[in-house]
């Protein structure tokens, strides 16, 4: 009766909130420190209390873990946040904003019907509303390459869920991830369902902070992919390993950017003849004729001062050198530039410690060209599909739970757990390596359960199924049971022809169109050779056989209607070479024309 006087809201709450405590609930104990037994006998007493001594222990320890937990998720928010940060700065490198594509889209590659999101489900009542939750409502197809890609790249995704309580989801917002926080245990937010303050401290919530906004578990999708326990209760992002090589990555580019453009230009040395000048004045004369070539004046906008000090050397400007030699040998010579611009191993080493942190092939970022027959780029795909494999389990652990408030909202309580979602596996590799070991178990089952030619197989079948095929002993009698079923099957339809004599699905054909000789393409008796006919209408046996024809009427009764010619476009393609073309004869225009001369007769029958 309880249960009955909660709202669809509190009845959400209870399943999906502070009741279930996602399993992280105090221990429960049957006594308490007033009363712990009531007994004669002196031993058994001892017993329980010590046993009561040792379950409060280890409830007090549990308590003490569970704090330690909470301030470890506390700590981890200001690092989160710089994460966050450097998320959204890696997102605008090449490499990894291409990982992260590659991520999305193998992870949610559609099948050969064009469905994203395979649903499961032996009701088809349940396939039904799920597929019009996903498909239509959430627009799966389109969301979910984005919610992947976001999961991928911070490692959580928070979707709103609008929720109706007669319609159940009826719509979903995208939340920022930097903003939203998830709260678990040993917390203080007052729930909207008044459920206890000690259930209220162990509730599961989202805040919005920036708008100081709770939510409850049932209203916030969080897709997260969990690897680093130091990070929970958020996951951890595919980019997490790469942000200090990318940083480095950053500082090497950026060096060998600099060197470039301040060595690679090639200058020359203009060699100044200055006689027998003092020491003095070489260097006034020396800049002067340097001023004379290339040189500008710099003026400094704030002072108005002539400044030449700081004026950088431009890529075309060369080096003055006094000499007092006058017969000094050329005189102009030329100061090659950077020899060394192609070596960029130190580059390309961290590029590849960067992708080896994405665990993304080269060859699929096009850093490196498929060699030999492709072997080695299909290794690589077989382990890359383990790594989209576990973003697909992310992604529909999360979408379960979208699934189960949808039906638990329409009332379908007890079937919440009669459906099962997967997404389509990208590596056809994969899919083929195990075709191959499929291939060689039962190549190795056919071997050991053959007859040698002595009558002793080599193992009994039971063994077989057993070790090679990882049976257990309750699926090995299913299977037996399973192949008495299919053989006595066989059997029955081995009787079919004795059984079943006649169907009736082609009477109707067969009274329009069927003759005495089947098959054959001579002329029928009385059809004329320009095609017309001019005899009675053909038999209607199904074997062909001929048969004593009918006496001509003045009318004819149009051929009767079977159950069988409603069949939706069903169309009829009649050749004949006594017909010029093909005549397409569609059985729903019979039908309305039947239906339309059964009015004109009612009509006829008033009047």
């Amino acid at each position: 009766m309880a249960q009955n006087n909660l709202t669809v809201w509190q009845r959400l709450s209870k399943a999906f909130g502070p009741n279930s405590l996602l399993g992280q609930d105090y221990p429960t104990f049957k006594f308490d420190k007033q009363v712990l037994l009531k007994t004669p006998d002196k031993g058994e007493y001892d017993r329980e209390k010590l046993q009561a001594q040792q379950t409060f222990y280890l409830a007090s320890q549990w308590a003490k873990i569970e704090n330690n937990l909470y301030s470890q998720a506390i700590y981890y928010e200001p690092s989160r946040l710089s994460a966050t940060y450097d998320y959204e700065s890696m997102e605008y490198t090449p490499e990894i904003s291409a990982a992260l594509d590659i991520y999305s889209e193998e992870s949610t590659t559609v099948n050969e019907d064009g469905y994203m999101l395979q649903i499961y489900s032996e009701s088809k009542r349940i396939k039904s509303v799920l597929a019009d939750l996903f498909n239509n409502t959430l627009d799966i197809n389109t969301n979910l390459p984005m919610w992947t890609r976001n999961t991928c790249k911070f490692g959580d995704n928070f979707i709103y869920l609008k929720l109706d309580p007669e319609k159940g989801i009826v719509g979903c917002q995208q939340l920022p991830n930097v903003e939203i926080e998830r709260h678990e245990v040993g917390l203080t937010d007052k729930a909207p369902v008044d459920l206890g303050k000690a259930e209220a401290k162990k509730q599961l919530t989202f805040k919005w902070g920036n708008k100081n906004m709770v939510f409850q578990s049932w209203e916030i999708a969080h897709f997260r992919l969990l690897g680093d326990d130091r990070k929970l209760p958020y996951g951890t992002s595919m980019l997490e390993k790469a942000r200090r090589i990318w940083k480095q990555l950053l500082l090497s580019e950026d060096a060998m950017m600099i060197y470039r453009t301040s060595r690679a230009p090639e200058r020359r040395i203009f060699k100044v003849f200055v006689g027998n000048m003092n020491d003095e004045d070489v260097e006034a004369y020396v800049n002067r004729v340097a001023d004379k070539f290339k040189r500008q004046q710099v003026v400094d906008s704030k002072t108005g001062n002539v400044d030449l000090r700081f004026n950088q050397m431009a890529v075309d400007q060369d080096y003055f050198v006094p000499v007092r030699d006058p017969a000094s040998p050329s005189p102009i010579e030329t100061l090659p530039g950077a020899q060394n611009l192609s070596e960029i191993a130190d580059i390309e080493y961290i590029q590849k410690k960067l992708l080896t942190a994405l665990r993304v092939p080269k060859a699929f970022l096009g850093f490196e060209e498929v060699v030999g027959d492709g072997k080695n780029l299909s290794l690589q795909d077989i382990r890359f599909a383990r790594t989209i494999n576990r973003i697909q389990k992310s992604m529909i652990a999360e979408l379960n739970k979208i699934a189960i408030i949808h039906l638990f909202l329409l009332g379908f309580e007890d079937e919440i757990s009669n459906f099962t979602l997967g997404l389509t596996n990208p590596s056809t590799q994969a899919d083929l390596l195990k075709i191959d070991v499929w291939k060689e178990k039962v190549l190795l089952y056919k071997d050991l359960v053959a007859d040698p030619g002595n009558g002793i197989q080599a193992v009994s079948s039971t063994w077989a199924k057993k070790h090679i095929f990882d049976f257990s002993d309750e699926e090995i009698k299913l299977d037996l049971m399973q192949q008495r079923l299919e053989r006595a099957i066989g059997e029955e339809l081995k009787n079919t022809p004795t059984v079943i004599s006649k169907t009736g699905i082609f009477d109707n054909i067969d009274k329009l169109y069927g003759g005495p000789m089947t098959g054959s393409t001579a002329p029928m008796s009385g059809q004329e050779p320009g095609g017309e006919i001019t005899g009675p209408p053909p038999s209607s046996d199904l074997g062909g056989l001929e048969s004593e024809t009918p006496p001509p009427t003045e009318t004819e009764t149009p051929a009767s209607v079977t159950p069988e010619s409603f069949e939706d476009r069903l169309n009829i393609l009649v050749e004949s070479n006594l017909i010029e073309g093909n005549i397409i004869l569609d059985l729903e225009h019979g039908q309305d024309s039947l239906g339309e001369i059964e009015k004109e007769l009612d009509k006829l029958l008033k009047n």
